[in-house]
């Protein structure tokens, strides 16, 4: 949804086209575009030679390219010679003297050379960019991707996943393009761009000048035509954004539409974004396709006056035809690299803005590294403590303030409250996704915070109301928290979670692939899932949050009467809505704004009366009609 609402491409950039649509579409630009080009810059520090190499090889091949047409005029220029003679000899009639053919024959195979070698040089300048750039990206990649692997919870949860996406993909994309394409064509086209100009002012001065009197006039078309476009390109962007988030929306929830008659309302809808989108993309397309066309109005004017001119200084004997013929050649060449250069500046922009989000990323704070020598738990039991803990997740909002709760090894503990209580809160504490801004939380004595995270939250097992399965077998789903699990023990904790019995109505069993949101099970089996996978890790302490919200009834007895077997002899923590999952629960925990105002059994919570008793009472007093007519 992200990517449609910015009007970008699946690969990251800007949408848009035509001959030079890159000079036309909007540029965003960095905040320090020093800062992050030297920044960037050092990222081929252990490159050096290589890219001495390449700019080497860039400008011989591009040297040996260029020199061609000269080359080529002394063969048109002999040639020409030689039919001259002819034609004077037959004048006067006199034998006619043959042409140079193996001078000629001596050229080409010179230039054949040439080439050849601007080929090889090209090709080595190639490869080893290719080389260069993709270790270069290589390296950042794995750099964000540890990153990402080191940034707290609060991250994620303060962006949006299309956010970070789009600067570990889209960006990343751009940096890679620019590297591989875009920087050896600033190098040759620098190179072409100065080697034609020495080469037409070392064939005729006066040529020269008439072709450079046609550039102000390429520069202004171009970069009026770029700022006009512009517009044009932004509109299309923005209404491009529209029309896929429209069709996105209408698509993901097409069942809404049909359900609710709003398919007129929708195509109307698409009709009439589409429609901008014409406007925008037609005019964007045909501004920028407007650029080469006039480019070479102009560049055939500059054509024109060197051909006439070239003319007369041949009969004049102050050039050779050969010369002129080079020179037309070099002409045609002049303004293409002006162009890519023109198209650089813009690129180059674009790619600082995608490097300085990258790198804005790589400078998020870190989590907490691990304790360096880290404790260990020498006989896990499962007994938890909160010894003061405040939290807050602002600094200048905390919602737990001195918090004390003290649980038994084997102890079932119930958390129940309104929305936004704190329930959920409570748990990431727990589990070290949020540090604790005071106090402190045991686990079996130890600190967690002494504790490697790998180790701490390999000691919890956790069952959520959202399940979340990958794309993937079954089998692979159940056993993703217990590495190296056996074909016996997956399908044991599947009968325990009561899973088995589905799995093998479906057509390849265990080895059935779960797609990417897993749509082709139902929620409650995805549930089932899940409750199996935390069967085979076999935690000592058990966190579930609604697990059986997504089952029917009779499965849910059959869940509970699981999850009873596997909660005996470990610690649990259960998040409960449905206060008749946990009449049973040793502690119940009431929250409230981040605080536990009320503790104690289910008898002594409701002997008090208070906060849980009201909810108690308005969970229970409405089903009493229901029971009593049962």
């Amino acid at each position: 949804m992200s990517q449609a609402r910015n009007g970008q491409r699946p690969g990251g950039g800007p949408m848009g086209g035509g001959p030079m649509g890159a000079m036309g579409r909007p540029v965003e630009k960095p905040k320090d575009f020093r800062k992050t080009f030297n920044r960037l810059l050092g990222y081929f520090a252990p490159y050096k030679i290589r890219l001495s190499i390449i700019l080497i090889a860039a400008i011989i091949g591009t040297v040996f390219n260029i020199v061609g047409p000269k080359i080529m005029g002394l063969a048109t220029t002999k040639l020409f010679d030689g039919l001259i003679a002819k034609y004077q000899a037959f004048l006067r009639h006199q034998p006619a003297p043959g042409i140079d053919f193996t001078y000629i024959a001596q050229i080409l195979l010179l230039l054949l050379g040439l080439y050849v070698i601007s080929a090889i040089f090209t090709y080595i300048q190639q490869y080893i960019m290719a080389t260069v750039a993709q270790r270069t990206v290589y390296r950042l990649r794995r750099e964000i991707e540890e990153k990402l692997s080191r940034l707290p919870l609060k991250f994620f949860d303060g962006r949006t996943h299309g956010e970070i996406l789009s600067r570990a993909v889209n960006d990343m994309d751009n940096i890679s393009t620019t590297l591989q394409q875009s920087i050896t064509q600033l190098i040759t086209s620098a190179v072409t761009l100065v080697g034609v100009i020495v080469l037409m002012f070392s064939i005729s001065w006066l040529l020269s000048l008439i072709v450079l009197v046609t550039l102000p006039l390429s520069l202004l078309v171009t970069v009026g035509i770029a700022k006009r476009s512009q517009t044009y390109f932004r509109n299309q962007q923005r209404a491009l954004g529209h029309l896929n988030g429209h069709v996105e929306e209408m698509y993901s929830g097409h069942k809404i539409v049909k359900a609710f008659g709003y398919e007129d309302e929708a195509l109307t809808q698409f009709a009439a974004l589409n429609e901008e989108l014409y406007e925008a993309g037609w005019k964007a397309q045909f501004m920028s396709g407007m650029i080469m066309p006039l480019m070479r109005s102009i560049g055939n004017l500059g054509y024109a006056f060197v051909a006439v001119i070239g003319g007369i200084m041949v009969t004049q004997r102050g050039i050779t035809i050969g010369d002129v013929q080079a020179f037309i050649q070099y002409a045609q060449q002049f303004t293409m690299p002006i162009t890519q250069l023109a198209n650089f500046a813009n690129v180059i922009q674009s790619t600082m803005a995608s490097a300085e989000r990258v790198f804005e990323l790589l400078d998020e704070s870190e989590e907490i590294p691990d304790a360096m020598p880290a404790a260990v738990i020498e006989e896990r039991q499962g007994a938890v403590e909160f010894q003061h803990v405040r939290f807050g997740y602002k600094e200048d909002a905390i919602l737990m303030e001195d918090m004390n709760i003290h649980v038994q090894p084997g102890q079932m503990i119930a958390i129940v409250g309104p929305t936004g209580a704190g329930k959920t809160t409570l748990v990431n504490l727990l589990m070290r996704f949020y540090e604790v801004n005071g106090g402190s939380i045991l686990v079996d004595g130890v600190d967690i915070t002494q504790l490697k995270r790998g180790d701490l939250r390999r000691t919890f097992g956790m069952v959520l109301q959202d399940t979340w399965l990958f794309n993937g077998t079954i089998r692979d789903n159940i056993a993703y928290g217990h590495e190296g699990a056996t074909e016996e023990e997956i399908v044991r904790s599947a009968k325990a979670a009561y899973a088995d019995h589905f799995i093998r109505t479906l057509p390849e069993g265990y080895s059935t692939i779960l797609n990417e949101e897993a749509s082709n099970i139902s929620q409650g089996q995805k549930q089932l899932l899940t409750i199996a996978r935390a069967f085979l890790a076999d935690p000592e302490i058990l966190i579930l949050d609604e697990a059986t919200s997504s089952v029917d009834t009779r499965t849910e007895i059959q869940i509970q009467r699981a999850m009873g077997e596997l909660m005996k002899g470990r610690t649990s923590f259960v998040i409960a809505h449905r206060l008749s999952t946990i009449r049973d629960a040793d502690l119940i925990l009431v929250m409230n704004h981040g605080t536990i105002i009320e503790q104690g059994t289910h008898e002594e919570l409701l002997t008090k009366k208070g906060f849980y008793a009201d909810l108690h009472n308005s969970q229970f007093t409405s089903q009493a009609p229901i029971s009593e007519a049962v």
